[in-house]
């Protein structure tokens, strides 16, 4: 279905023209103001969805701007941006995500911008880090509309600049190196996903992987008529998106950029840049590539299960509490991973609800690390925390929906994206032997513990038992709190409203699926 107005450019360009307007500004009001007009602009993608799914045009099919680029003739391909049902739960996620964390960057960036010039800094101002902000947030929804591989580079490299200048810009600690040493591995991630990607390019003369049939986004199917090449570009291609996505091997650079970064940024790194990485796997290696996944299917499980137990494990370790989030951001992506790995619709449904359920988990929790932060003079040592739920009901209660989402407890959608992995685990081991079977699902039965075991040892360390500092600060329910509870209340709406997400999901899944040639629907 072709939208009938340039809807989905407007999400993109909206929030970057308001984030113009606010840069040279210096009225408290005015800014706040424009806070609130982006954080509305940002919400406008959640409406559109919406409409799709009441419409039934993402159930079956898929929303796309009528405003489109067609560089055929420069063996570009065509430059548009589209929904379907594979992208609308990321889609929601990044929408709900960016939208309220702006209305809860108003108190936290003030607060860190005055720390800053408290301490003899001068940082760029409050209208310099809404611009970047807002660059930020409509660079990754550009990622999740793309449709052609130059036009999602694009967008990569968008939101790789000005996450960037974000956090050495505003971060804490070493700020400026540990953004150097995010831009340098991130980069290289970026360069060989682009190499790849004119490999590619050059030997099909095209880069789209969605094309425009009857109104409907529709997958171009496998590229592997172009022989052997096939396999090392699928190869850089997975290798820059493992970069983006932090899995074991190449995540070093996640637990200081995450950790470092001014804590609203990173609720948007930990749970939608990084997840974005994923969304690409299925978006395009998989449909392009289906040969070469299956035969890494092996390599691509392992990896899944070590990422998971590795970062579960230290994680346990770690004694900020920021850190933490970032070790387990790391977990998540595993679980991510071993969705995709599974190369079945269950799986690859599973993947993509992980990114919406880790969205708003992860979100209220880095949320949380910063209202301490803020409100209980930088307070981020979990060996100096303990019984604050005492003083902060609300925010532990939020911290704990967090968590749920994170361990896949009900009535928080983890539990959903959690039942779809473990049902696409169960479906590629069908017909494998007996020893294979027993090893995976131990492993998977151990990953599942780890997750829980991080979440509530730190839900406990954090809110209850004795209080170990002198915290005299007491909950304020104020705009801040706020958009954390909001946060929560969408979290629990499409736990609620999961079947026309699943549906849509299908639909793609199965499609991408049969063009694989993995088998059909669920």
């Amino acid at each position: 279905m072709i939208l009938p107005y340039p809807l989905l450019w407007i999400t993109v360009i909206l929030p970057v023209l308001l984030g113009i307007i606010a840069w040279p500004l210096r009225s408290r009001s005015g800014l706040h103001a424009l806070f609130y007009l982006s954080a509305a602009s940002l919400i406008i993608p959640l409406l559109i969805i919406v409409y799709g799914y009441a419409s039934g045009a993402l159930e079956t099919g898929s929303l796309v701007d009528p405003l489109y680029f067609n560089l055929t003739r420069y063996s570009v391909g065509t430059i548009a941006l589209g929904i379907d049902g594979l992208s609308a739960p990321v889609i929601i996620g990044l929408s709900i995500v960016t939208s309220f964390v702006a209305i809860y960057s108003i108190k936290y960036m003030e607060t860190r911008i005055s720390e800053m010039e408290e301490s003899g800094e001068r940082p760029p101002s409050l209208g310099t880090y809404l611009l970047l902000y807002n660059i930020f947030a409509a660079t990754m929804l550009g990622l999740a509309y793309s449709t052609n591989l130059v036009e999602f580079y694009v967008f990569l490299e968008g939101s790789l600049i000005s996450s960037f200048l974000l956090i050495a810009f505003y971060g804490y600690g070493d700020r400026r190196r540990i953004s150097l040493l995010y831009f340098v591995w991130t980069h290289i991630g970026a360069v060989v996903f682009l190499t790849g990607v004119l490999y590619l390019g050059y030997l099909t003369h095209s880069f789209d992987y969605l094309t425009l049939l009857n109104g409907q986004l529709v997958s171009v199917g496998s590229v592997e008529y172009i022989g052997s090449a096939a396999t090392l570009i699928a190869a850089l291609l997975l290798f820059g998106l493992f970069v983006k996505m932090a899995v074991f091997g190449v995540h070093m650079w996640l637990p200081y950029a995450h950790a470092e970064a001014p804590t609203p940024i990173s609720a948007l790194l930990s749970p939608n840049l990084i997840g974005l990485a994923g969304y690409a796997i299925a978006r395009f290696v998989i449909p392009l590539f289906p040969t070469q996944m299956e035969s890494w299917r092996d390599f691509l499980l392992g990896l899944a299960f070590t990422t998971i137990i590795y970062a579960g494990l230290v994680s346990l370790r770690q004694t900020d509490f920021k850190r933490f989030l970032a070790y387990s951001s790391i977990s998540q992506m595993g679980y991510m991973l071993l969705g995709l790995a599974t190369l079945n619709e269950y799986g690859i449904m599973g993947a993509m609800l992980i990114y919406l359920s880790h969205a708003i988990g992860k979100a209220l929790l880095f949320m949380s690390a910063g209202v301490f932060i803020t409100e209980a003079h930088g307070l981020r040592d979990i060996t100096k925390m303990g019984g604050l739920a005492r003083r902060y009901p609300l925010v532990a209660a939020l911290a704990l929906f967090g968590f749920m989402n994170l361990a896949g407890l009900p009535p928080s959608i983890g539990m959903w994206s959690e039942i779809f992995v473990v049902l696409g685990v169960v479906k590629s081991l069908l017909f494998i032997n007996l020893a294979t079977m027993f090893g995976l699902s131990l492993l998977l039965i151990v990953a599942l513990t780890i997750t829980a075991a991080y979440s509530f040892i730190t839900m406990r360390r954090v809110f209850y038992g004795q209080p170990r500092s002198k915290v005299e600060a007491r909950e304020r329910v104020d705009g801040f709190k706020l958009a954390m509870l909001a946060v929560a209340v969408f979290g629990v709406v499409f736990f609620l409203a999961i079947n026309p997400l699943t549906t849509g999901l299908s639909a793609a899944i199965s499609h991408v699926v049969l063009l694989s040639g993995f088998g059909g629907g669920p």
